[in-house]
């Protein structure tokens, strides 16, 4: 028998311990799950919940123990800890009780009664007195309460205020929606939307696309047969505006440089209706399969898909209609669909800048005389957003910005550029410039 919680407790050990990313691990389990016939929620919002509320459940579980032993407990006993407390503090469905019981007899399981003593009297402490007083200074206050990197805090509240920082961390600490998008080479939104009507599966139209459908009903979407048989696939609607932007024609020849996982590549070639060419290069093996598997599942035919460093791409021949790069970046504006993403250590913000700036000018000479050269990321980090741009028009004066608002909806327009701010418009954040080649 499938235990959910042991599930979800071997996957928050490895990415904490590790420095993984949980999607890959949820996508191997799921297939266990889905052979016995049991339902995932559960199991998925302990995953990325206690991932995500790391902080806020440690700072809680110092609470009710010496502070200092805590920090020095390991790591697999902490995140037991976490997990029943996350139940009790988040999962509303869950009684205290059954939350308190279960992590403890997995403490038993895995542990010793040593150990499951241990979390049973830090749980048993916080159902006795669950009010939790966090610290007077705001950024501390939000680092704790709302479980963010301190050093984070400080660069968003100097960019947007106390205010704004503490809604984006809010939003980001929401349960997100499940983003469908159209596959138009097979289907119309108006036949999707009544297949789903009939299904009693609810869906929402926006208006930064006319091909995403928003929907609450993430499991009845996903596990659908019309997805399995290429009727629509997932995509952000700030990802969906990003190739609205670029705004494909028919029987052009474009190349995508950063194409895995194919999200925004196998959305050009929809829009494009199949005809034209797309060059789609990613260094990485593994990304250009899953995008092989997505260009198979949605019938499309005008893709080439190659393994290699972007960087080494060649014959440079400027013949392009338009580039699109989508450039590895903090990833900032996807907090609330990768949780971990916040804990990460890893990331060496100068060598992530180099090579965005080295992307710009590479992708530059793609682009044929009057072509378009697309620049995207899904940070809300100025350095790696507006500042590039302004640094690369220096270097390159036969460049010029168009103007987003041209393309896609004002509201998010920000001089000039597509800029998304996940709190206000209710997506992931990201970032565009569609720059026109004017010699």
């Amino acid at each position: 028998m499938i235990n959910e919680r042991e599930e979800a407790y071997k996957i928050i050990v490895k990415v904490l311990k590790k420095n993984l990313f949980s999607d890959a691990l949820l996508k191997n389990v799921y297939n266990k799950f889905h052979k016995n016939n049991i339902s995932t929620n559960l199991f998925y919002t302990l995953v990325k919940g206690t991932i995500k509320m790391q902080k806020n459940l440690d700072y809680i579980a110092c609470q009710f123990t010496e502070k200092e032993k805590f920090h020095k407990t390991d790591l697999k006993i902490k995140v037991l800890i976490y997990l029943g407390l996350y139940q009790m503090v988040y999962c509303d469905s869950i009684p205290d009780h059954a939350a308190i019981n279960e992590t403890v007899e997995l403490a038993k399981k895995l542990f010793s009664d040593k150990v499951s003593k241990f979390v049973n009297a830090i749980l048993r402490a916080y159902q006795r007195s669950p009010e939790i007083k966090y610290s007077e200074d705001d950024i501390l206050r939000i680092s704790q309460e709302y479980s963010f990197p301190e050093d984070l805090l400080k660069i968003w509240v100097e960019e947007w205020g106390i205010d704004n920082t503490e809604m984006l961390c809010m939003y980001f600490n929401d349960i997100p929606r499940l983003n469908i998008r159209v596959n138009q080479l097979a289907t119309t939104k108006e036949k999707l939307k009544n297949y789903f009507v009939k299904r009693d599966i609810g869906v929402e139209e926006t208006d930064a696309s006319p091909m995403i459908l928003i929907t609450n009903q993430a499991q009845e979407a996903l596990g659908n047969v019309a997805m399995i048989e290429g009727y629509y696939s997932i995509q952000d609607p700030a990802a969906a505006l990003v190739v609205e932007l670029m705004s494909p024609k028919k029987n052009e020849h474009i190349l995508d440089l950063f194409a895995g996982p194919g999200g925004k590549v196998t959305f050009i070639a929809e829009k494009m209706n199949n005809t034209g060419e797309i060059i789609a290069v990613d260094k990485f093996p593994q990304k250009i399969k899953k995008l092989k598997k997505a260009i198979e599942n949605l019938e499309i035919k005008n893709i080439l898909t190659i393994v290699k460093d972007s960087f080494n791409y060649g014959p440079i021949i400027a013949g392009f209609d338009r580039v699109l790069l989508d450039v590895p970046c903090s990833g900032w504006g996807v907090f609330q669909k990768k949780s971990e993403l916040r804990w990460q250590k890893n990331q060496k913000m100068d060598e992530i800048k180099k090579l965005q700036f080295n992307a710009l000018m590479t992708g530059a000479k793609f682009v044929r005389p009057e072509g378009f050269l697309i620049y995207s990321t899904c940070t809300l980090n100025r350095e790696e957003n507006e500042k590039q741009i302004e640094r690369f028009l220096k270097r390159k004066p036969n460049f010029k910005l168009i103007n987003a608002s041209n393309f896609i909806p004002k509201k998010y327009v920000n001089n000039g550029y597509l800029k998304t701010i996940p709190h206000i418009h209710h997506m992931d954040g990201a970032f565009a410039a569609k720059l026109k080649r004017v010699d």
